[in-house]
C-alpha cells in the first residue's frame, strides 16, 4: 500500500477488498487515519460554515493527534437543529439558509420559486447537484443529511463493501432478487441508496420487491406528530396543508390499518414464487420478527436456495418483549444460517459488518473514538466504554465528524477471533435518550457554553 497517497486520498480507501482493509495493523491504521484527518481538517475548516464557527468557539487551530478532533465534532442533533416552525410554514428559503451552513456547496442561488412541499424541495436541491435525505422522524423530527456528487463514488463502494463483509456474497459479481417490506421511493436513507445504488445491491429495480409500489412522503414523515395533534384538538384544516398531502395522509392512515395482511399476502406470494431461488431479504429486526412468527403461526417455512441472505439492523427497540429465541425464530423462519447484521448511523457513510463472532467492525475509513461523561477523549485502547463518535474520513462535501447518541462498548486491540484487526464494538448498544433519565445532552470537550453558542449559531439564533 501507499501511506502517503492513501492519506490524501482516503475516498479511495473503499476500493481495497475488506479483508485487506481490516489486516492493516493499528500503528499503520492509525497513522494514515490521523494525516487523513488532518487532510479533511484543513479542506473543511474554512469551507464548511458551521464548522468554521465551531473551531473558532472551541479554539481548535490544529490536529495533532486523532483525539484532538473530538472537541469539534459535530453533535448528531445538528442535523436536525432547526426550528419546527419552518417546516411547518414550508419556509424553504430559511430551511436552505439553514443547510447552507452544513455543507460546501453553495445554496444561495438555488431556484426555490413554486415549491409547496419537503418533497420538492428535496428534489430541487437534487437538481442543482446536492443529494438530501432524511431519518424515519421517531424522534419527532426529521433530520437532513446531504451528500454531494463528489461522495457518491466513495459511498457506492463502502457500501458494497459492507454488503460484501457482511454477507460474503460479493454484490458486484452476485445479484440477487432483493425483497424490502417497504415502500418503493422516499428521502430516508435506506429508500435513497435503494435508488441510487439500485444496480449494485439489487441488480436493477426489477430485481427489487417491495411491499408497496408508492412513494413515502418527507411532509408526512416532518409532520406527523403536529397533524395529529392539531386533529386531536381540532385545529387540522387552520394549518393550511395542500389538498393532495392530506390525501396522501388519509390513505397512509388506512393503509396503516391493514399493514399486517398486506406484509403477509405480499411474502406469501414472494415465498412460492422464488422458492429453491438465492435471495437477499432486507428489513428492520422487529418488522423480520413479526413475519417469521406470523409465518410459522400459519405453517409456513421459506424454502429459499442455501446462501441466500437476511440483512438488518436497528436492534430491537421497537418490540416489547421479544422472546429470548428470537434469532433462532428468524433463521428457522427464513432458512438461512447466520443474520448479516449492520450497525450505523445514517451521519456516515461506512456502517459497520457484525463478525462471526458477535462484534461490529468499522472499516479504518471511519475512525472511532469515545467520549466519557465529561466530554473527554477515552484513551484509544484496551476495553471502553462511552460515547460513540465517528470521523467519516469519506466525506468530500461537509464535514465527517460526528458524536453519536449510542453508548458503545469498544474493544481497541487486534485481536478478535475473527481475524479482523481493528477497532471492534460489543452488541450491547444503548442509546442515551432512552436509558435512565433520557438525557441526550452532549458535554462537549472544551467549553459547553461554545458549544451551545455553536448550535444556537446553526439554528440561527446566534
Amino acid at each position: 500500500m501507499e501511506p502517503d497517497l492513501l492519506a490524501l486520498c482516503p475516498s479511495a480507501w473503499p476500493e481495497y477488498h475488506h479483508e485487506k482493509l481490516f489486516a492493516l495493523g493499528k500503528l499503520e491504521r492509525e497513522a494514515l487515519q490521523l494525516r487523513a484527518i488532518q487532510y479533511r481538517f484543513e479542506r473543511a475548516r474554512d469551507s464548511v460554515p458551521a464548522l468554521r464557527k465551531l473551531i473558532e468557539k472551541q479554539g481548535v487551530d490544529r490536529i495533532s493527534a486523532i483525539e484532538d478532533v473530538l472537541p469539534v465534532c459535530f453533535d448528531h442533533r445538528v442535523l436536525k437543529n432547526y426550528p419546527l416552525s419552518i417546516l411547518e410554514k414550508r419556509d424553504f428559503a430559511r430551511l436552505t439558509s439553514w443547510l447552507d451552513k452544513l455543507t460546501m456547496h453553495d445554496l444561495s442561488r438555488v431556484d426555490l420559486s413554486g415549491l409547496t412541499t419537503i418533497d420538492s424541495w428535496i428534489d430541487r436541491l437534487e437538481e442543482h447537484g446536492l443529494i438530501v435525505f432524511t431519518s424515519s422522524g421517531t424522534t419527532g423530527k426529521l433530520s437532513f443529511n446531504m451528500r454531494g456528487p463528489e461522495d457518491i463514488v466513495a459511498w457506492r463502494l463502502a457500501w458494497m463493501q459492507l454488503n460484501y463483509a457482511a454477507s460474503g456474497v460479493d454484490p458486484r459479481t452476485t445479484k440477487l432478487p432483493s425483497f424490502s417490506p417497504g415502500y418503493r421511493s422516499g428521502h430516508t436513507q435506506s429508500l435513497k441508496v435503494s435508488r441510487l445504488f439500485t444496480q449494485e445491491i439489487h441488480g436493477g429495480r426489477h430485481n427489487h420487491h417491495t411491499l408497496y409500489s408508492g412513494h413515502m412522503s418527507a411532509d408526512l414523515l416532518a409532520l406527523s406528530g403536529r397533524l395529529q395533534a392539531a386533529e386531536d384538538k381540532g385545529e387540522f384544516e387552520g394549518l393550511g396543508l395542500d389538498a393532495a398531502l392530506i390525501g396522501e395522509r388519509r390513505a397512509m392512515i388506512e393503509q396503516g390499518k391493514r399493514r399486517p395482511q398486506d406484509v403477509e399476502a405480499w411474502f406469501d406470494n414472494l415465498i412460492e414464487r422464488f422458492k429453491g431461488q438465492q435471495v437477499r431479504i432486507g428489513g428492520i429486526l422487529p418488522e423480520l420478527l413479526r413475519l417469521a412468527m406470523a409465518g410459522r403461526e400459519r405453517g409456513l417455512k421459506c424454502e429459499f436456495a442455501p446462501g441466500s441472505i437476511v440483512t438488518t439492523g436497528g436492534g430491537m427497540k421497537s418490540l416489547k418483549n421479544p422472546p429470548e429465541d428470537w434469532r433462532e425464530i428468524i433463521l428457522d423462519f427464513f432458512g438461512v444460517e447466520r443474520l448479516c447484521t449492520l450497525y450505523g448511523f445514517s451521519e456516515i457513510m461506512s456502517a459497520a459488518p457484525e463478525c462471526t463472532h458477535g462484534y461490529y467492525h468499522f472499516f479504518p475509513y471511519a475512525v472511532v473514538m469515545l467520549m466519557g461523561p465529561e466530554g473527554q477523549a477515552l484513551p484509544r485502547e484496551g476495553v471502553q466504554t462511552g460515547r460513540l463518535s465517528v470521523f467519516d474520513l469519506l466525506a468530500e462535501t461537509y464535514w465527517g465528524a460526528f458524536v453519536s447518541g449510542d453508548e458503545v462498548t469498544v474493544h481497541f486491540d487486534d485481536d478478535c477471533p475473527c481475524g479482523w484487526r481493528g477497532p471492534r464494538l460489543t452488541n450491547q448498544i444503548r442509546r442515551y435518550s432512552e436509558m435512565e433519565g433520557g438525557d441526550d445532552k452532549i458535554t462537549c470537550s472544551g467549553s459547553a457554553k461554545a458549544y451551545d453558542e455553536f448550535m444556537e449559531y446553526v439554528m440561527g439564533q446566534g
